[in-house]
């Protein structure tokens, strides 16, 4: 591994941020980092490797080839090489394998979470380190404005998924940027990250600059607060709806039941019911709902909603009644 000052300050801020995780493994763990060849994920490579020395964890880097650009897999042995001088042994590289049916960034995504899967299936390792910052999380925020979505969507990414975590999401990409610098290593520009094609890369290189610029500087940093604020009150609100659900047959609910809770707290019941009564995971949207909350509070006889999966939502007798067709029967 080149020489690496103890006192570099970006990759100290970087060392203390991954700190916190090590300290909560058990001797001998094996832990995961997802590394892209960009600024952020190798900069959290560095700090981990080096901090690595003062615990008993087994690092290994996980390396994904989207195939998107025609010298993805150059850019993957580019990754290798910059992993290579930080000392890294165990390095997977994995060809992605991107369908593209609902735009670029969420088809490689997913695509993305099945390479690492493999990875944790070759490794089953306690965490996974991604190296998400504090400039994602504030663009998160902004598309979810634009997108009209609710809390959870505006929350942006959790620090903790599983055994995916963000230890980043503090950190700024520029701090990232010095840390590599620091670290004696080259780092990638995805050209995709200035293609005013995407949103966010639009969000990125002029809507927040305007902000910046207009309202004044820290608007990165208030917006990632924001986040923080709108994850806990989501998680709050999640917990009271899931307590109401388990107190009701979710295909079978009293109204009364319904219209006596908050409209955030009723919505999510209802999501929980439609999902328990068969829709598939993450099919749900606020679109979905608005007819569904219409049977609870504005009740003018209403016939049955239709809904993904097959499911339909009715109001009989005081009641949400739920079903959902048989298998093998087709729907009437």
């Amino acid at each position: 591994m080149p020489h690496v000052s103890t006192k570099t300050p970006a990759l100290l801020e970087l060392r203390k941020a991954v700190r916190i995780w090590f300290e909560k493994l058990e001797p001998n763990s094996k832990v995961c980092i997802g590394v892209s060849g960009g600024a952020d994920s190798l900069a959290l490579a560095a700090a981990s490797k080096l901090e690595a020395s003062n615990f008993p964890v087994d690092l290994a880097a996980v390396i994904v080839d989207h195939g998107l650009q025609k010298n993805s897999a150059e850019i993957a042995q580019f990754a290798k090489q910059q992993l290579e001088k930080l000392g890294y042994q165990d390095i997977f590289v994995g060809k992605a394998s991107v369908q593209i049916t609902d735009g670029l960034e969420a088809s490689a995504r997913r695509a993305r979470y099945k390479v690492f899967q493999q990875a944790i299936e070759t490794y089953d390792p306690k965490y996974f380190l991604l190296g998400h910052t504090k400039n994602d999380q504030a663009e998160g925020v902004l598309l979810g404005l634009a997108r009209g979505s609710g809390t959870k969507s505006l929350s942006g990414m959790q620090e903790i998924s599983g055994i995916f975590l963000r230890p980043l999401l503090q950190i700024d990409r520029a701090t990232t940027e010095i840390a590599c610098l620091e670290a004696n290593i080259e780092f990638w520009n995805d050209p995709h990250n200035s293609n005013q094609d995407f949103t966010r890369v639009r969000v990125r290189e002029n809507i927040l600059p305007i902000l910046e610029n207009e309202i004044g500087p820290g608007i990165t940093d208030a917006l990632a607060r924001s986040a923080k604020i709108l994850r806990e009150d989501a998680m709050a609100l999640d917990w009271w709806a899931e307590g109401v659900f388990r107190q009701v047959d979710p295909l079978d609910i009293e109204i009364s039941t319904l219209s006596d809770l908050p409209v955030a707290v009723r919505s999510r019941v209802l999501r929980l019911a439609i999902y328990a009564a068969g829709a598939p995971s993450g099919s749900i949207s606020a679109a979905h709902l608005e007819p569904i909350e219409a049977l609870v509070s504005d009740w003018r006889g209403q016939g049955h909603t239709s809904l993904p999966g097959g499911v339909k939502v009715c109001r009989i007798s005081g009641r949400l009644s739920l079903s959902k067709p048989q298998p093998n029967q087709p729907e009437k």
